[in-house]
């Protein structure tokens, strides 16, 4: 039956393979703006809210889909409670994780990625409700007792399928990391804990991401133009490692890493937060806890394997090294000693030199399109997926230029989307990653929730004559995170909990870092590189 939904009801309205709002993916980047506009343009007199939810077309609809989540909770949390151990018991759970996560997740894209501060003020006020909600509901004993009723039960659980089993094991896992096992007033203390890490996370998070100001008098004269100017000030929004100018890293260096006082202040009230908080629920040390239930295991794996990486990188890079020193002494006599600043810049151009190319004479190679169209030709080839842009309802989008996706399957159709929000734009953050907005789950009814992800990459906007430009660890970059798109979309499970990349950490950047590889093999890139103006 599973099989059925995931090959039929799956693929989402008539199992259609090709829909007349699809078009060709490399088009939909590399299109002029008026194609695009067209892209856009024909859903425009229907109008939706974010990711086609209806309640969130403005700020406050959060705190609607936020009331209706809660209220679905409570009467999950409830129908568990009453249901007697079986089959039954793991699906409610997982109803009610899905019914909590579907606001949470997109609350947690919004809260940093919207351009709207009302609607990234919302967003942020939902994430601390809901997951304020989650930690209660994580040391919830009569919850916990209806779970460990299912697990006691040896007959119940050996008719369980593995995928129900592992899902019942972990929830009950959530539960023991939370501190369920602790009397009421330790519970409870947990609780608040694990409250403070996650405002002080988001806190923490969000200062890395603002810029610093600088007097721009204090800059020589022939350098501010790097940076962006308000008023008597010069804003730093990163560290210029690619840029030439030795002066020019330094000062963005030493401007953008200048201690922040709250900044520190708030890292040593995680850290103390955090370790207090895996004591208290039985661990050695919060390292100890975030590891339980990954490939790693314990710090010791880790620490070991990152002592065995340093020592093989150092014998590797001492060669190197050497040589961007002469590098740099032959380019500046004056100053040739190697600096915090100045490794990203002259490895890129030790790489030039030692490949007798410079890497900026790629990037006419890798228009976005073309490498779309590679990741289009590479899934179908490998996977039987296509890629197809198609066009989004008024309010479905965030940004005019982000792009929605549709994943297509020879065969068994329509597998979610991905929404590409790939460009710059003011107070969005300088961060390649990937967002689960809603996770894949086989629903009551026996149709497949299709997932939902956003890529959010920062390349520069295409100019008037020619389409965005990658160098190849932008390429790259691109390949990794489509990885875990992928990853999202072909993780198809039963249960929402375990669905696509919700998974051990450390296993989750397998399929990405796989993608790496395909990036950096030329019978790949070969197959798609083409310049933008001759097509050599």
């Amino acid at each position: 039956a599973l099989g059925r939904a995931l090959r039929g009801r799956a693929a989402g309205p008539g199992g259609r393979s090709v829909s007349t709002s699809w078009c060709p993916v490399g088009a939909a980047f590399d299109a002029k703006q008026q194609q695009q506009q067209q892209l856009r343009g024909s859903a425009a007199g229907r109008e939706t809210g974010l990711f086609g939810v209806p309640e969130l077309s403005c700020p406050e609809g959060f705190q609607e889909a936020q009331d209706k989540a809660l209220q679905e909770s409570e009467q999950l949390v409830q129908k568990a409670c009453s249901t007697p151990p079986g089959p039954e018991t793991v699906r409610i759970f997982d109803q009610l994780s899905d019914a909590l996560c579907r606001v949470a997740d997109l609350a947690d894209f919004v809260k940093i990625a919207h351009p709207d501060f009302a609607f990234r003020e919302a967003a942020e006020e939902a994430c601390r409700n809901i997951g304020t909600v989650v930690e209660k509901l994580n040391t919830d004993v009569e919850l916990c007792q209806s779970l460990r009723r299912l697990l006691g039960d040896e007959v119940v659980m050996s008719s369980l399928d593995p995928e129900t089993r592992r899902v019942a094991e972990l929830f009950m896992f959530d539960f023991e990391i939370s501190g369920i096992h602790l009397d009421e007033e330790k519970r409870k203390k947990a609780v608040n804990l694990n409250i403070r890490i996650l405002d002080l996370c988001n806190e923490f998070l969000t200062g890395t991401h603002l810029p610093n100001k600088i007097d721009k008098h204090v800059l020589p004269e022939h350098i501010r133009y790097n940076f962006t100017a308000e008023g008597n000030y010069l804003q730093v929004a990163g560290l210029h490692a690619d840029c030439p100018d030795d002066l020019v890293r330094e000062a963005a260096y030493k401007i953008f890493l200048y201690p922040n006082a709250e900044q520190l202040s708030r890292l040593e009230e995680l850290l103390a937060s955090r370790n207090s908080l895996a004591q208290l629920v039985g661990y050695d040390t919060f390292a100890h806890r975030a590891l339980q239930g990954t490939m790693a295991k314990t710090p010791d794996t880790v620490t070991q394997f990152l002592e065995k990486l340093s020592d093989q990188l150092s014998r590797r890079t001492q060669k190197d090294f050497e040589m961007m020193t002469k590098m740099k002494m032959k380019l500046n006599p004056q100053n040739s000693k190697l600096m915090p600043w100045d490794h990203p810049y002259y490895s890129g151009v030790l790489r030039a030199e030692r490949y007798n190319i410079d890497p900026g004479l790629y990037c006419p190679f890798f228009s976005l399109g073309a490498c779309m169209e590679g990741l289009n030709s590479l899934f179908s080839q490998l996977l039987g997926i296509s890629l197809y842009a198609e066009q989004t309802q008024r309010g479905e989008v965030w940004s005019e230029d982000v792009r929605k996706l549709a994943v297509v399957h020879e065969t068994e159709g329509l597998l979610g989307y991905i929404y590409c929000d790939f460009f710059q734009r003011p107070d969005k953050p300088h961060q390649d990653c990937h967002f689960t907005v809603r996770g894949g789950r086989l629903m009551e009814n026996g149709e497949y929730q299709l997932p939902v992800v956003v890529l959010m990459l920062s390349l520069p906007h295409s100019s008037r004559g020619a389409p965005t430009l990658l160098s190849p660890g932008m390429m790259e970059n691109l390949f990794h995170e489509m990885g875990h798109a992928m990853h999202s979309m072909l993780g198809r499970t039963r249960y929402q909990h375990v669905t696509g990349t919700r998974c051990p950490t450390d296993f989750a950047e397998v399929p990405s870092i796989l993608m790496e590889y395909f990036a950096n093999d030329y019978r790949v890139v070969n197959q798609f590189a083409r310049h933008y103006k001759t097509g050599q």
